[in-house]
């Protein structure tokens, strides 16, 4: 028998020892990369070259791709270095590109050569021009080139916010309707926001509580100061019966096109003639929170345009459309 062989015999006769620890390539510097792939040894699946399965990596980021994969083991076992311990916002949003790993702060994001930060200024210019101050830190507000003047200059008026409050059976509905067809006639643009319409879609998650009360003005002004932005005559009709809120709406639009009109109609005049039935069902108890029986209506202060009943009748809704019509022309909103 010749000295290869028996060599060969020995080893195989030798009783088995302990294993030793098992060595990644991953773990190493000088491990072998296939840029924007993954590669893991324990996956079962293995390619034809030996190598391990190869899995796409949408950010073609090596060391978070293997993190990801690997979250549940140690940092050691994955070739990365210690934690870094938690930076302070005003460090910014890391940068992770395809090839070269992180910038020395956090995993965040992985966004290949597109850059994560924006120019120092934006975020002061986006908190003046919002509304509110949003939830999200990392948004930012565009400009675009045609602004509120072009398309006033376009539909020839100017865009602006008629609100119409008052109680329930008022006729805040009928003069919003009525409005609206007179400003048509005129050639000019307006949209109505009527409130129990704009519950079948837009607010229909919510109900009559306080809460959902704010929240739903809150919505229809932020959509209202659209309309205007845009250049209409947007007419807003709901109770809308906390002042709080109706100024919260007004201080949206700090170019003074917020026009409140009160439709100041004696609760016994409103609930006479009842149209939607709302006040029966109220006073029999089958409606809670029902605004002048339980919960209270707060009349405006301040308000553009005031139409008040005559001898216990509501006015006409011509008369009515006609009074909110002279005011947007005397102050120059149905024309450039």
């Amino acid at each position: 028998m010749d000295a290869p062989r028996a060599a060969r015999l020995a080893v195989a006769a030798r009783p088995p020892g302990p294993r030793a620890p098992a060595r990644f390539p991953f773990a190493s510097s000088t491990a072998p990369r296939r840029a924007g792939w993954w590669w893991c040894l324990r996956d079962p699946r293995a390619d034809s070259s030996g190598g391990g399965s190869t899995f796409p990596s949408p950010g073609r980021c090596t060391r978070l791709a293997l993190a990801h994969r690997n979250r549940k083991s140690p940092a050691a076992n994955l070739g990365l270095p210690p934690p870094r311990p938690p930076r302070s916002p005003a460090a910014g949003i890391g940068k992770v590109t395809g090839d070269g790993g992180c910038e020395g702060r956090p995993l965040v994001e992985c966004a290949g050569d597109r850059p994560t930060q924006e120019p120092a200024g934006v975020e002061e210019k986006a908190s003046e021009m919002s509304s509110t101050v949003p939830k999200s830190s990392n948004i930012f507000w565009h400009d675009c080139g045609v602004g509120k003047a072009d398309r006033q200059k376009l539909l020839k008026q100017k865009g602006c916010v008629v609100w119409i409050t008052g109680l329930s059976g008022s006729g805040k509905s009928t003069l919003a309707c009525t409005l609206g067809r007179e400003l048509h006639t005129r050639g000019k643009l307006a949209y109505v926001l009527d409130g129990d319409n704009l519950r079948h879609g837009l607010n229909k998650d919510l109900g009559f509580k306080a809460e959902d009360r704010v929240e739903n003005i809150r919505r229809v002004g932020e959509v209202a100061k659209l309309f205007a932005d845009a250049g209409l005559v947007c007419i807003a009709s709901l109770i809308s019966p906390y002042r709080r809120d109706r100024e919260a709406c007004r201080a949206l639009l700090s170019d003074g096109s917020f026009v409140e009109v009160f439709l100041n109609m004696s609760l016994e005049l409103c609930e006479a003639r009842d149209p939607k039935g709302l006040y029966k069902l109220a006073r029999a108890g089958k409606i809670k929170g029902f605004t002048g029986i339980d919960d209270p209506y707060e009349a405006p202060l301040n308000c553009e345009i005031e139409i008040k009943e005559v001898d216990g009748v509501c006015p006409t809704p011509s008369d009515m459309a006609g009074q909110v019509v002279t005011y947007l022309e005397e102050k120059g909103f149905l024309h450039e």
